[in-house]
């Protein structure tokens, strides 16, 4: 990503400054002109068709632009969500009132997540799970639109469906649609990036495939796409589908909310400044509520439109409510034309989206970074592929929480340091150091390790716990243990160096410290 200069709201100044203005409106027409392809795209991928896809950008980018708490972030529809909410479109056969319930409760989940103010518990995701996670939407993308590129489609939902497809439809090859896509693909992904500042790839292999296609007839097209305003969605629930409805509900709020402030951070590191994670997530809530009581699809924080407003001069909140009134003009005065388009044009821009969300640049490398973390990211990216999101993403962070407790305990072993045992020939003391938080990982094999020092010659056993500033319960029954296996042999042990709030732990949890031992007279 090269380089770009910050462009950071002054301090004291409304984020409606007038003087950001200019800037705001040039970043929010950029940001439309992308955001236009790719709306269309992913309505089309989603099931609902591409005009759900624009609404969702629309509602989606103007409430979350009002009320978010990034002000140059710009939200629509992204690969990630769309390949969970067409899983749901699929598992409730299309029905509008309980899919875009799920859509609508997904929103009030996520103002529920920034009221409780958890927003910054949503970063500690760690970086394996998310390189995997979002490499493994990037496969399902490509794969789910490959037959397409051939003039086929998926019969049926899921990845196994999708590539089950693509032979068929190379045996079935439609030339005109190959013909389309093999453009759009050229386009896409060969557009120079100097051009690509003013006018993105995707947007030109739209106009370019969509003209060709008035030529290769025999290419399928979107058809009928209703013009006007949505109309509303009464939101319904049954007692078959409620458990479908939430889950589906959860894991597009969870993943919302990731996708969001994962872009937020690029948006900070940009911009300089600093957004307000709980405040993002209820303005990314209130734009999927309404959304889904539309009919619209659901959407987040959406990367690439967000760089290119801050590029394009967006300052300001105002850019992203803008970027979704230039596709309101778009829904109300250009809906015939986009009857036309093809869907191989789609699916080539969809495969280029794919493409950009493979974690290309860690997967490089991978292999010369910790293997523990290459495992675990490809484990995460099979799972998504070929299992589900949340069962990979849930999966990957207890993995992950695991492997990080248990290397924390070995470091936590190897960190218990004899200081040494004084003594003459009637016995000795042993006086070992603990080091760092003594975690419930560590407890056992610390005790194991005492037990092993403590020889015949010992008579008495000092723990210092000076570097130890807390315990857990583990921690101290740990601690207790010590003591009572040095009682029953017969050797006093003593704790020096714990501060208050050790202290306080052990004897709140019945430990029996020891009197002081003789040690420090000698």
């Amino acid at each position: 990503m090269p380089a770009s200069k910050p462009v950071a709201t002054p301090a004291g100044k409304s984020p409606f400054d007038r003087s950001a203005l200019s800037g705001d409106v040039f970043g929010g027409i950029t940001a439309g002109v992308v955001a236009l392809p790719l709306a269309l795209a992913f309505g089309e991928a989603s099931g609902v068709g591409p005009i759900a896809g624009l609404w969702g950008a629309i509602i989606v980018g103007f409430f979350a632009a009002v009320f978010g708490g990034t002000p140059t972030q710009v939200s629509g529809p992204t690969g990630p969500m769309i390949v969970v909410f067409a899983g749901v479109y699929d598992s409730l056969d299309g029905e509008p009132g309980l899919v875009f319930a799920t859509v609508v409760l997904a929103g009030l989940f996520q103002i529920a997540l920034g009221v409780a103010r958890v927003g910054k518990y949503i970063n500690l995701v760690p970086y394996p799970v998310i390189s995997g996670f979002m490499s493994g939407v990037g496969v399902i993308i490509i794969l789910l639109q490959a037959s397409r590129l051939f003039g086929g489609a998926p019969d049926g939902s899921g990845t196994i469906a999708a590539i089950e497809a693509i032979p068929e439809a190379i045996g079935d090859l439609n030339p005109s649609a190959l013909a389309i896509a093999g453009l759009t693909l050229g386009i896409v992904f060969f557009w120079p990036a100097s051009f690509a500042r003013r006018v993105p790839g995707a947007l030109v292999a739209l106009a370019v495939g969509t003209v060709a296609g008035q030529f290769l007839t025999a290419a399928p097209t979107l058809g009928d796409i209703p013009v006007g305003l949505p109309d509303f969605v009464i939101p319904s629930v049954d007692r078959e589908s409620g458990l479908v409805i939430v889950e589906g509900a959860i894991v597009l709020a969870l993943l919302g909310a990731i996708d969001s402030l994962l872009t937020s951070l690029v948006a900070d590191n940009m911009t300089r400044t600093r957004h307000k994670s709980d405040r993002e997530l209820i303005g990314q809530g209130v734009g999927n509520t309404i959304a889904g009581l539309f009919g619209a699809i659901p959407g987040a924080g959406a990367t690439m439109r967000t760089v290119v407003n801050i590029r394009s001069g967006g300052r300001t909140r105002v850019s992203g409510a803008f970027h979704s009134l230039l596709l309101l003009g778009v829904v109300l005065a250009f809906g015939p034309i986009a009857e036309r388009i093809p869907h191989a044009v789609l699916a080539g821009i969809l495969v280029k989206v794919g493409w950009d969300i493979l974690d290309t640049a860690y997967i490089r490398r991978a292999h010369q970074g910790p293997r523990w973390d290459l495992f675990l990211m490809i484990v995460v990216l099979g799972m998504t592929v070929f299992v589900d999101l949340i069962t990979a993403v849930i999966v990957g962070i207890v993995a992950a929480s695991v492997a990080f407790v248990k290397q924390l305990a070995d470091e936590q072993i190897r960190g218990l340091g004899e200081v040494g045992a004084f003594g003459d020939d009637d016995g000795s003391t042993l006086i070992l150091s603990l080091n760092g938080p003594l975690s419930f990982a560590a407890t056992a094999d610390m005790v194991h390790h005492v037990r092993e020092r403590t020889t015949d010659q010992v008579t008495e056993i000092v723990l210092d716990l000076s570097a130890v500033p807390f315990l857990d319960v583990s921690g101290v029954r740990a601690i207790g243990s010590m003591v009572a296996d040095g009682r029953d042999a017969g050797i006093p042990v003593a704790v020096r160096g714990a501060n208050d709030r050790v202290t306080k732990a052990l004897t709140g949890l019945g430990v029996d410290l020891a009197p002081p031992t003789p040690i420090e007279s000698r």
